[in-house]
């Protein structure tokens, strides 16, 4: 996969590399702590490497035919140069021929868009977590 300047691999890490990542990112002022998920230890995480540093993390969490999108997070100084989007389409292809037949998160209001590219749509009313807005959003597989 390429990114737009740089060489771009994403690949499969443990829950622990995703620690840092998604601490800073989503969570600054919180621990790293906060950051971790129930059932870690038994989803699926991608990472996204450029020139070797890991720069995007997503966990995907499967129960029966659901899979869900957590933690998504790209490092500050490396958004809006595509790799997040190249992360979701290589989580989504990965998922379609799976038992999975429904791909949702819990989205940011502020990242709607961003979804609604892959085919995602917002459902439900919107509700907060920790002081941000959020919408359930999903795709069929």
């Amino acid at each position: 996969m390429e990114a737009l300047q740089n060489h771009m691999e994403i690949r499969n890490i443990s829950w622990e590399q995703t620690i840092p990542l998604r601490q800073s990112v989503l969570w600054p002022n919180k621990p790293p702590e906060f950051c971790h998920v129930d059932g870690d230890t038994d989803a699926i995480h991608f990472g996204a490497f450029t020139n070797g540093q890991l720069v995007c993390v997503a966990s995907v969490y499967i129960k029966s035919d659901k899979a869900r999108l957590r933690k998504f997070a790209t490092k500050t100084d490396y958004q809006g140069q595509g790799i997040g989007s190249q992360m979701l389409k290589f989580i989504i292809h990965s998922l379609k021929n799976t038992v999975v037949k429904l791909f949702w998160c819990d989205a940011r209001e502020s990242a709607l868009s961003f979804y609604q590219r892959f085919g995602m749509q917002p459902y439900g009313e919107r509700f907060y977590k920790a002081n941000v807005s959020y919408f359930k959003m999903e795709v069929k597989l």
